[in-house]
């Protein structure tokens, strides 16, 4: 009778190979998150940016027509911002009809992450009518078109 050997070879992993696994994996999370963060960050700002920069024509619209209060601009919110309501927090438009320009400020709030909570992007309208983007917001998170140090 022929005896059956029977190969006891390995079945699974190792403990310390396990452990290696988990080790890198961790490595990674540690390095990919905060990278997240700052991604999604960055593209909130830039949402931001467009969303606000879009009420421009509205705004234009409003000074052809000598509106300063009550103009409806279509604003539907955000929830990136603070307030949902226009001119109460989370977006405030001023036009200045006398001097030829408008601002409008977004103060990032609610929903926005926590690097840029509480910080601002204004678009300003000069008087010979072009606008400009400027924002508070970190360097790291500015959109291209925007510069630091607003309002």
């Amino acid at each position: 009778m022929q005896e059956i050997q029977m190969n006891h070879g390995q079945k699974g992993f190792t403990l310390i190979e396990l452990m290696i696994v988990v080790a890198i994996i961790g490595i990674l999370a540690a390095i990919a998150i905060p990278q997240y963060q700052n991604y999604i960050a960055q593209s909130q700002v830039s949402r931001v940016m467009g969303e606000v920069g879009a009420l421009r024509t509205s705004v234009e619209t409003c000074m052809m027509n000598g509106t300063s209060t009550g103009c409806n601009l279509g604003w539907s919110g955000s929830n990136l911002l603070g307030e949902e309501v226009l001119n109460s927090g989370g977006l405030v438009v001023d036009i200045d009809l006398t001097n030829n320009t408008a601002s409008m400020e977004a103060t990032f709030g609610t929903n926005a992450a926590s690097t840029i909570n509480g910080e601002t992007l204004t678009w300003s309208r000069a008087d010979t009518g072009s606008w400009s983007c400027s924002t508070t917001v970190d360097s790291t998170y500015q959109p291209a078109g925007c510069s630091g140090s607003g309002s």
